[in-house]
């Protein structure tokens, strides 16, 4: 079973313009969208799409309208009750795949709400292959809730994964002696953060086919006892690391529509591809082909797995020996 972990859910608005966004002006949409969102229920709906056994825990109120829209999703969930409503984010896009996100905060959780909520996680954890991590946290839960997660799931036996940004992203990496998880999925933008080098320089890189700037700033958290990195670069795929290897898996060309839950489907490609007994090279690929097809849909849409396609993604083998990786002077 895998178990998603959304601490501040969404209901995800997606409007599609017919021309560029003009900030000051009048549109009209073309279509619109509702559908239910936070980072960790995009995973659980890819894979329920996929027929895997998930779960999804969050904070909602009984009769919050997530809950019905998760049902109709055929995402099976764990509601934390709380007083406060799920947020709404609005995002925008354009003909060309250009995405504008406009995201609430969130309702704060109160000291027994986050309580119940840590509880909730831990009391399905014993049957989980995977706990992911996903997304920001709302108001009244501190920077370092998932580091502290992380470190209370060691005990379990699953495997943890984590994907967020900003303050809960550096208070993990602070941690990492005690709450290193075994799975991190930054994009470029966040991976640069962590390794302290400049974004521009990994994109820079990326864009001229070098991936070594990328490889060598995932590596450094693997130096530090993450079980393995995937981050995801955008148009450039994906860069998996992990003890034994570094792999490169580039997408097949699309035409991107939306890049809503992209960086979510992949992780959840990734997550599918593990618990089937797949090695990291079919990882990457599954999850590079799950972030493609969702790039390739409409507003907020996840691929199902009629919607991928493995054989259109390559991977490459990086450098894929310790010793290769010593000789190259790596940390």
């Amino acid at each position: 079973m895998i178990v998603t972990v959304t601490p501040n859910p969404s209901i995800d608005r997606t409007v599609t313009l017919p021309g560029e966004l003009t900030r000051g002006a009048v549109h009209r949409v073309s279509s619109a969208s509702s559908e239910p969102g936070g980072k960790g229920v995009n995973v659980a709906r890819a894979l329920a799409l996929a027929g895997v056994d998930t779960v999804a825990v969050l904070p909602a109120a009984e009769h919050d309208p997530i809950l019905a829209g998760l049902q109709t999703a055929g995402v099976t969930v764990h509601a934390v009750p709380v007083a406060g409503a799920v947020r709404t984010n609005l995002t925008v896009t354009e003909p060309d795949g250009t995405t504008t996100k406009i995201n609430e905060p969130g309702a704060v959780l109160t000291v027994a709400e986050a309580d119940a909520l840590a509880r909730a996680v831990t009391e399905r954890a014993h049957s989980a292959r995977w706990v992911v991590l996903s997304g920001s946290l709302p108001p009244g839960l501190p920077p370092s809730w998932y580091a502290d997660m992380v470190a209370i799931l060691r005990p379990y036996g699953c495997k943890v994964a984590v994907d967020t940004s900003d303050a809960p992203l550096a208070a993990l990496a602070a941690d990492l002696d005690r709450a290193a998880p075994d799975l991190l999925k930054p994009n470029a933008e966040e991976l640069a953060g962590l390794a302290g080098v400049s974004a521009e320089a990994l994109e820079s890189a990326l864009a001229r086919g070098d991936t070594g700037p990328v490889v060598r700033a995932a590596r450094r958290l693997v130096d530090h006892g993450v079980g393995a990195v995937l981050a995801t670069l955008g148009a450039a795929g994906a860069v998996l690391v992990d003890a034994d290897g570094d792999w490169l898996a580039t997408p097949p060309p699309i035409r991107p529509r939306s890049t809503v839950g992209a960086g979510d489907s992949s992780l959840a490609g990734y997550v599918r591809a593990e618990s089937a007994g797949a090695g990291p090279p079919s990882r990457l690929q599954m999850a590079v082909a799950y972030g493609s097809g969702a790039a390739a849909l409409p507003g907020s849409a996840l691929p199902s797995p009629a919607q991928i396609n493995l054989d259109d993604v390559a991977v490459t083998s990086v450098r894929t020996t310790p010793a290769e990786r010593r000789s190259e002077g790596a940390p």
